[in-house]
Order: structure tokens, then C-alpha cells, then sequence
């Protein structure tokens, strides 16, 4: 038993969210080593990792806002109408008012704060079920978008489209990679060490179990090992490309986003509604506040996104944004949030919708048909809440636990492991006034 132990803590020293984590980074991993072999080596390519990143982005941006929406309980279904009209009128207001591009970034932002505002009182203040208002937008937003854009498409000036279509420029000395791509890989790497020690250092001074060092370094190294990867590939395309501005504009808000929910009041409050609204409400958390903001930040990201859209394709257009909601919200549950609420993480859903982008773009590459890919676009996700469903009923919180424990034995780790992304533990709550998830 002790083997398997330690097996478990080199994918996350016992946390049940770590575990889940890297259970579906694995899948990732699995699912991009069968593409990059039937396909001869195309996936794993500068070239196609690069567009992978670039074509994908505004959708992982959704997905970072999704995944509040949804373990607050609700749903968004305006998130690609919101992209849409957001996208037209920016494109508009450059071509016909001459407004400066970054000025019109800033514009596009306000323009998904009061759509998010409006959309969040009426979920929030007036009590209408997301579901409904939502639904309701993504037919007036949809409706607003052709209305405005006169069915035309509508070009952007070259400075905006750095956004969508941008690559981090080369500086320094020639060593045939791209320098400012190396660094962040460099950055990322420090990082990843830096917390593992701070992580090992916090558990021994608050007397924890420590996993053995020689997990500490299988972990750290399969970490490092995919990131020096990543960055030479990205930094090693051909000459003018490197890694997406796009992308950039991802690593950021999945870092500030991290951060917002997982080390923030806030955060742990979003986890509590989504947990059990009524108990939230009794322990003092602004229920209504917080569903308010929710919507809000999923319009705002959700601007945010159409304007890298519509910076990629060089111009706006009738069919922007279709579709786009079904891809967030499924990024979302393979990524390992619940149905029900209350579980989720940023991470997981980055890793979710990178799974969905690895899947277009193999079976794209294999030549494969649309028909083909929404065929196993949707086996997927119904597969990936099948396991949430299962793991629920029989008190296992995570796909190495359903292999690695015997049935009906983990009722007792249930009762003293927190859900994966769920509301803090007693501890945090009686910090915060969110009360533990259940």
C-alpha cells in the first residue's frame, strides 16, 4: 500500500485536486503522442503547436471564465454571441470613427463589463435562472451582431491584429530560437521548482506528511521535461514566429486567474455559492454580489476573446463566435468541473479545452471531416462527465482513484478529502466565512 501511496503523491502529495489535475494532463499526453503518431510527426511540429496555440486561444480565454460561471452553478450561453457583437463594434468603431486600436481595446472591454452588468442583474438581482437570460442574450447579442456588421465583414488596422495574429519579436543574439520564448520557458521552469520547495517547506513546518524527495523529483522532472519541450518548439519555428502573442495573453489570465480563485476571499466565496448557496448566505457571504460579478467577468473575458478573433482573421464577420459557448462549457467539464457546482479549476480547464484543440486539430490533420469531429468531440465530453457522475456515486474523487481503490472503500478519504477545486476546508472558511464543502 505504501507504493501505491507515494505512486498517488508523486501526482500531487495526496491532494485530490492535483491528482485530477494530472490525471487529465496524462489524457493530454496520451491523446497528443497518438495524434503525433498517426499523423507521422505533424502534431508535435513547430509549426502546427504554434497554430494550435493561435487558433485556439480565445477559446481556452472563455474557458477561464466558464469555469467560475459554472462552479458558482450556473451557465452561459451568450459567451459567443457576447464574442460576436463585442468584435463588430470594435471593428466598426476603428473603421468609421477612427478610433486608436488600443483605445479600442479598451472599448471592447467596456462594452463586455456592461453586457456582463446587465446580464449579472438579472441572474443575480432579479433571480431569473442564468439558463434563461443567457439563452435570451445569445439570441439578442446574435441578432445585435448581423444588425451592426450589415451582415459585412469589417476589417481591422494592422495594429490590432498584432493581438490575434502577433509573435513575440526576436531581441538579443542569434541562437536560432526565439530568446523572449526561452525565457518565459526559463521562467516557467524556475517556477515550477520554487514551488515544489516552498510546498515541501510550508508541510514540514507545519509538521505534515512530506512525500519522499525521489518523488518530489519524478514530479518536478515530468514537469520540467514538458515545458523544455514546449518552449523549444515554440522558439524554434521558423523565422518570425514564435510564441503567440495570443498565447501570451493566456499564460497571463490563467496566472491572475489561478491566483483570483484559489488564493483570494472572493475566490473561495465563488466556491461556497456554488457549493451550497443557502449555507454561504447563513455564514455571511454576498451571494447575489458574487453571481453578479461572475456573469460580469465571463462577458468581459468574453470581449476579450472575440477581439483576439477578429484581430487573427483581419476583419469581423456574420459567423464569428458560433459555436463558441459549446466549446467553453465543454472544456470546462472535461477539465474536471462538476455538473452540480462547487468544483472546478482554472488549470483543469485549460488542460480540458486543450484536449478539445488537440482533438480538432490531429483529426484535421488525419483528414478527418466536421461530421467526424463533432462525433468525438461530444463522445468525449459525455465520457468525461459520465466519470464526474460515477465518481460522485461511489465517493471517488479522481480517475487514479477509481484504479487504485477498492469499491466502496473510500467513503472514509471522502469525509476528510476536499473535492478537487472545491471550497476550502474548515480551516479556510473560518477564515474567509465560506463554509466547507460537504
Amino acid at each position: 500500500m505504501s507504493g501505491i501511496s507515494d505512486l498517488k503523491k508523486i501526482f500531487g502529495t495526496g491532494n485530490t485536486s492535483k491528482l485530477r489535475q494530472f490525471g487529465i494532463l496524462f489524457s493530454l499526453i496520451l491523446i497528443v503522442a497518438l495524434f503525433q503518431w498517426l499523423t507521422g510527426g505533424l502534431t508535435l511540429s513547430s509549426t502546427n503547436l504554434i497554430a494550435v496555440v493561435s487558433q485556439y486561444s480565445y477559446i481556452l480565454i472563455l474557458a477561464i471564465g466558464m469555469v467560475m460561471v459554472i462552479i458558482a452553478g450556473h451557465i452561459d450561453l451568450s459567451v459567443g454571441s457576447v464574442a460576436a457583437i463585442t468584435g463588430v463594434v470594435v471593428a466598426r468603431a476603428m473603421a468609421e470613427f477612427n478610433l486608436p486600436w488600443p483605445l479600442a481595446i479598451v472599448f471592447g472591454i467596456v462594452v463586455g463589463a456592461a453586457i456582463g452588468a446587465g446580464q449579472g442583474f438579472w441572474v443575480a438581482y432579479v433571480g431569473v435562472p442564468a439558463f434563461i437570460v443567457t439563452l435570451a442574450g445569445m439570441m439578442l447579442f446574435r441578432g445585435g451582431q448581423v444588425f451592426i456588421g450589415n451582415g459585412n465583414t469589417v476589417p481591422v488596422p494592422d495594429g490590432f491584429r498584432a493581438i490575434g495574429s502577433g509573435f513575440l519579436p526576436e531581441v538579443g543574439p542569434e541562437t536560432g530560437y526565439n530568446n523572449l520564448t526561452l525565457l518565459i520557458g526559463l521562467i516557467a521552469i524556475v517556477t515550477i521548482i520554487w514551488r515544489e520547495l516552498r510546498s515541501r517547506a510550508v508541510q514540514r513546518q507545519m509538521g505534515s506528511e512530506i512525500a519522499p524527495a525521489w518523488v518530489a523529483g519524478i514530479r518536478v522532472a515530468l514537469l520540467v521535461g514538458i515545458v523544455v519541450v514546449a518552449t523549444l518548439l515554440f522558439a524554434g519555428g521558423r523565422v518570425g514566429t514564435s510564441f503567440p502573442i495570443s498565447g501570451l495573453i493566456l499564460v497571463v489570465l490563467v496566472i491572475v486567474y489561478s491566483f483570483i480563485t484559489r488564493r483570494t476571499v472572493f475566490g473561495r466565496h465563488v466556491y461556497a455559492v456554488g457549493g451550497n448557496s443557502r449555507a454561504a448566505e447563513l455564514s455571511g457571504v454576498n451571494s447575489k454580489r458574487i453571481n453578479f460579478f461572475v456573469m460580469m467577468n465571463m462577458s468581459i473575458l468574453a470581449a476579450l476573446a472575440g477581439m483576439i478573433y477578429v484581430a487573427r482573421a483581419g476583419a469581423s464577420g456574420p459567423n464569428d463566435g458560433t459555436g463558441w459557448e459549446l466549446d467553453a462549457i465543454a472544456s470546462v467539464f472535461i477539465g474536471g468541473a462538476a455538473v452540480a457546482g462547487g468544483v472546478g479549476t482554472v488549470i483543469g480547464s485549460i488542460i480540458g479545452g486543450l484536449v478539445m484543440a488537440f482533438l480538432n486539430n490531429g483529426l484535421q490533420l488525419m483528414g478527418a471531416g466536421a461530421d467526424t469531429v463533432q462525433i468525438v468531440k461530444g463522445l468525449v465530453l459525455l465520457v468525461a462527465v459520465a466519470i464526474d457522475v460515477y465518481n460522485k456515486k461511489q465517493n471517488r474523487f479522481s480517475i487514479i482513484g477509481i484504479f487504485t481503490s477498492k469499491r466502496g472503500g473510500n467513503a472514509s478519504v471522502a469525509a476528510t478529502t476536499p473535492t478537487s477545486g472545491a471550497a476550502p476546508s474548515a480551516t479556510a472558511s473560518a477564515e474567509t466565512g465560506a463554509p466547507a464543502k460537504d
